[in-house]
């Protein structure tokens, strides 16, 4: 019975059990169905969610992602041929190189006269807040257009590239927008700016043939702005600041321009090379380290200068497809925003005409005409007057001179013979008064005398006349007493032309020519230029330190770089030459008289004093 009853209390046990069991799988399936559907529309969702977040990421990356990797490209800058390239149009990160581009702006509006090299720039708290390397700048100062141009060269200083962006753009992000449409007008047509100093920035690209470009343009467009990348040493606020491309001074041709460096773009390096009439720009980017970038461009510049064009460029100038300078967005100051003023228009000179010169007047020598003063003789001042004789002036006329003092006297004795035999005398000697042949005559003795050029007369002894007051000189109202003969007459005619006879009697009987008349002209008259030295005397070898905007500029050069090197250029000859690329005149500061010894030590010396240089062979 026990055992039984036992059992069955077993059973019923079983089946609550099971029963519960039952229901709770009954209750968990009818729950699952709808907690499966949910997951599974949350787990689509999360898929569709994962897919759209992907697609995101893979739009992004296409235009933010890093670019990385190694380029260069060598272009002969005369003719525009490139002599070598590698993966040249592969989009890359300019780095600091940047920077060219952000002085090519400024130098526009210093063109444009916007700016001055003396202007000063503000500084921001985010110009100053840039990541080294910087000058220090403090919120709140300013810095000088120029020091704002060296400390780029040089330091590559980031604060003032912002500081500079600042002032033409407003802000940096406008300006990078103005960097950008530069390049376009440039043809840089794979580089974008997204800043002014070439910090990270992932969507801020180019390639090393548009690099070859910028670096080409800026020379053409600013010649003369384009010497600071030549700067070896700036000194800021006391300390000496070096230039961190290492090429200048140390390869010979070099004059420039910039390096750049930043973890995704390796070390970068854009260079101008000038020798022997060879001109080109080299590009490498993505070195390892400064000491390989600079080693391949040695490398490079080295294979590629025997086959560069060694003469004149003939390859057209790297000009810009737009209307002119981009318009300074925030303009600073009203004095250097304002255009320049434009100088009044001179007025125009009327043309006069010319008299010509005068053809030359060849006639016999004559005494010039004289003014005298005559008194009537017709008795108009009574005698004893002391009334002063007013004397008319008449105009005496100049008469022949006698050929000679010999053929005077003939001429004058038969003058007078012919009148003495009017008037019924008789002269065997030919000359009136004097009845005997050995008498000298009075006329032939005063041409003889003149001749001699001893013909003096005496001074008249002074007459007094008498007047209330005393006795006066009358010598000075006293008409000179007058020939009365004809022989006094023919002697007294002969005495006035003996002056001119006395000092030349051999040239009396000459033609003479008068000097031509010499008249002024309004006409402008070409100045001769400056004659340089003749090529003839330019011999063996040369150097050349620069080519220059004014001849002046190029000759203090030469002689800044005579005095510092004088050991070795004492006794070379400075000269400079005039060239004319395209609308400008540049003049070349050279030196000749050296051999190649002599000119290489020069450039070596002078290139550590912080000169550009280069060796010629004439």
């Amino acid at each position: 019975m026990r055992t039984a009853s036992a059992s069955l209390s077993l059973l019923t046990k079983g089946l609550a059990v099971a029963f519960l069991a039952g229901f709770v799988l009954t209750t968990t399936a009818a729950d699952a169905k709808p907690r499966k559907s949910a997951q599974t529309e949350r787990s689509k969702s999360s898929s569709k969610t994962k897919k759209a977040a992907a697609t995101r990421t893979i739009v992004q990356d296409d235009g933010g992602r890093w670019h990385y990797g190694s380029s260069a490209i060598v272009v002969d800058a005369n003719t525009g041929r490139v002599l070598y390239e590698d993966d040249a149009d592969a989009l890359r990160h300019p780095a600091s190189v940047t920077k060219v581009m952000t002085l090519y702006l400024l130098f526009e509006q210093i063109e444009a006269g916007r700016l001055k090299l003396s202007s000063d720039l503000p500084v921001s708290a985010k110009a100053a807040a840039q990541s080294p390397t910087k000058l220090g700048l403090r919120p709140g100062s300013t810095l000088e257009v120029e020091d704002a141009i060296k400390g780029i060269v040089t330091r590559s200083a980031n604060d003032a590239a912002v500081v500079i962006a600042e002032a033409l753009g407003g802000t940096e992000s406008n300006f990078a927008e103005m960097m950008t449409q530069k390049a376009r007008a440039l043809g840089m047509s794979r580089t974008t700016f997204r800043n002014a100093s070439g910090l990270p920035n992932p969507n801020q690209v180019t390639t090393a043939r548009d690099l070859s470009v910028l670096g080409r343009a800026i020379q053409d467009r600013f010649p003369k702005e384009y010497r600071y990348f030549a700067t070896r040493t700036f000194y800021f606020r006391g300390e000496a600041i070096g230039n961190h491309n290492r090429l200048v001074g140390s390869v010979e041709g070099v004059d420039g321009i910039k390096t750049g460096y930043t973890q995704a773009s390796g070390f970068n390096l854009l260079t101008s090379l000038k020798r022997d009439d060879r001109y080109m720009v080299a590009v490498v980017l993505g070195g390892r380290s400064a000491g390989s970038r600079d080693a391949r461009m040695r490398s490079l510049l080295a294979e590629t200068l025997p086959r560069a064009y060694a003469g004149a460029r003939t390859a057209p100038k790297i000009t810009e497809d737009d209307d002119g300078p981009i318009a300074m967005v925030a303009p600073l100051a009203a004095p250097l925003s304002a255009p320049l003023p434009r100088a009044a228009d001179r007025e125009a000179i009327p043309v006069h005409d010319v008299a010509p010169l005068p053809k030359p007047q060849y006639a016999v020598l004559a005494p010039e005409p004289a003014t005298t003063a005559s008194i009537p003789t017709t008795g108009s001042v009574k005698s004893g007057s002391v009334a002063p004789i007013r004397p008319v002036a008449v105009k005496t006329v100049s008469i022949q001179r006698p050929v000679a003092a010999s053929a005077a006297a003939p001429a004058v004795s038969a003058a007078a013979s012919a009148t003495a035999a009017a008037r019924g005398f008789s002269n065997s000697a030919g000359v009136l008064g004097y009845m005997e042949p050995t008498a000298p005559a009075p006329a032939a003795q005063a041409v003889t005398t003149a001749a001699q050029g001893r013909a003096r007369q005496p001074a008249p002894k002074p007459q007094t006349v008498a007047d209330g007051s005393g006795e006066k000189d009358a010598s000075r109202y006293a008409p000179p007493p007058r020939p009365t003969t004809m022989a006094e007459r023919a002697a007294h005619v002969v005495a006035q032309e003996t002056p001119m006879s006395a000092q030349a009697p051999a040239r009396a009987a000459q033609p003479v020519a008068e000097k031509p008349i010499r008249t002024a002209s309004i006409a402008p008259v070409a100045i001769p230029e400056r004659s340089e030295k003749p090529a003839t005397a330019r011999s063996g070898w040369g150097i050349q330190i620069g080519a220059f905007g004014a001849e002046k500029e190029a000759r203090a050069k030469l002689d800044l770089a005579q005095n510092k090197a004088h050991s070795v250029l004492g006794g070379a000859d400075p000269y400079t030459e005039k060239t004319v690329k395209g609308s400008t005149a540049l003049y070349r500061a050279r030196f000749t008289g050296l051999d190649e010894k002599s000119a290489k030590a020069a450039c070596r010396l002078l290139q550590r004093n912080a000169f550009a240089c280069m060796t010629i062979k004439n």
